[in-house]
C-alpha cells in the first residue's frame, strides 16, 4: 500500500469499496451477469429491429439506435469489469485500465445527456412545426448530429484525461466500486488548480449546455399541448413521456454520484451508496429499451410481429 505523503509512480489502483461478503459474492456475481446479459440482449434487438425495418429510418428511431447503442458503450465499460472484480480477492486495477474506464463511462454519461438534448429538439420540431418537420429534420441531418454528439464527447472529456495523466499521485486507494475521474484527482500531490478549473468548467458545460435546449424545447411543446388539439397532446404524450422519465432518471443517478465523489458520505449506509453509485449505469440501460419499446407504437408494433414470426 501506498503511502498518501509520498510521491511514487502509480501502476495500479486498489478499489477500497468492495465489501468482504464471502460466498455471497458468487450469488452477486450470478445477478450481476444476469443484468449484464439483460442489457446486451434488449438493446441489441432494438437496434437490430431499427436497422433491418426501412420504415424505422426515421430521424426519430435514428436517435433512438443510437441512444441504445451507447446504452452497451457504457454498460460494456461497466459490466465485464465489475464481474472480474467481484470473483477476485484482490481488487487492484491497472493504471491505464482504470483510466480507459473513466474515458468509457464518462463519455458514456455525457454523450447520454447529449444525445436526450438532441432528441427534445427532435421531438420540438415534430409537435410544434409538424408541416415543416420533414425538411428540418431529415436523416441526413440526424445522422450529422449523431455523429457531432459523438465526437464532441470524446474530444471534450481527451482534454480532462490529458490533464489527470500528468498528475503525480501520492496514493492509490479508490474509495469506490469502479474508476472514478474525480477521486483520482484527490490522490494528486502536484498542483492540481488546472485541473479544478476545467472541471468546474467541464461540470457546468456538461449541466447547463443540455439544460437549456431542453427547457426551451419543452416550454414550447407544453404551450402548443395547452392551445392544440386532443390528438396534438396525445401525440405529445406518447413520445415525450419515455423521453422525459430517461432524462429525469439519468439526471438523478449523475447527481448522485457526482455528489458522493466530491462530498462526504459517510452518513450513508455502504450498501445504499453502492446501489446508488451504479444506479445510471445500471438502470438506465435497462429502462430505456423497455420504456422506448413499449411506449412507441411503430417500435412496439414491430417488435410483437417479429415476436409473432419467431414464435410460430
Amino acid at each position: 500500500m501506498m503511502s498518501n505523503s509520498t510521491s511514487l509512480t502509480v501502476s495500479y489502483f486498489i478499489l477500497g469499496a468492495y465489501l468482504n461478503i464471502g460466498y455471497l459474492r458468487y450469488l452477486c456475481f450470478m445477478i450481476t451477469a444476469m443484468l449484464y446479459i439483460v442489457i446486451v440482449v434488449a438493446n441489441t434487438s432494438l437496434i437490430v429491429v431499427i436497422c433491418v425495418n426501412r420504415s424505422l429510418h426515421e430521424p426519430m428511431y435514428l436517435f433512438l439506435c443510437s441512444l441504445f447503442v451507447n446504452e452497451l458503450y457504457g454498460s460494456t465499460g461497466l459490466f465485464p469489469f465489475l464481474l472480474l472484480q467481484i470473483l477476485s480477492d484482490i481488487h487492484t486495477v491497472s493504471a491505464p485500465l482504470c483510466f480507459l474506464q473513466i474515458f468509457c463511462l464518462y463519455t458514456y454519461a455525457n454523450t447520454q445527456f447529449c444525445k436526450l438534448t438532441v432528441m427534445s429538439y427532435d421531438r420540438y420540431l415534430a409537435i410544434c412545426y409538424p408541416l415543416q418537420y420533414n425538411t428540418r429534420m431529415t436523416s441526413n441531418k440526424a445522422v450529422i448530429l449523431i455523429i457531432l454528439v459523438w465526437l464532441y464527447s470524446f474530444v471534450k472529456f481527451l482534454i480532462t484525461l490529458s490533464l489527470n495523466i500528468r498528475l503525480t499521485l501520492c496514493g492509490n486507494i479508490i474509495d469506490s466500486l469502479n474508476c472514478n475521474n474525480h477521486l483520482v484527482v484527490k490522490l494528486a500531490c502536484s498542483d492540481t488548480q488546472v485541473n479544478n478549473i476545467y472541471g468546474l468548467f467541464n461540470t457546468a458545460l456538461s449541466v447547463l449546455g443540455p439544460l437549456f435546449p431542453i427547457l426551451f424545447s419543452y416550454m414550447r411543446i407544453l404551450r402548443v399541448c395547452f392551445s392544440g388539439s386532443k390528438q396534438t397532446r396525445q401525440k405529445a404524450f406518447s413520445t415525450c413521456t419515455p423521453h422525459l422519465v430517461s432524462l429525469l432518471n439519468f439526471s438523478f443517478g449523475c447527481s448522485f454520484e457526482m455528489f458522493q465523489s466530491r462530498f462526504d458520505m459517510s452518513g450513508v449506509p455502504s450498501v445504499l451508496r453502492i446501489i446508488l453509485s451504479l444506479y445510471f449505469l445500471i438502470i438506465q440501460p435497462l429502462m430505456n429499451p423497455v420504456m422506448y419499446g413499449l411506449q412507441m407504437s411503430k417500435l412496439r408494433n414491430i417488435c410483437k410481429h417479429v415476436l409473432r414470426y419467431k414464435l410460430k
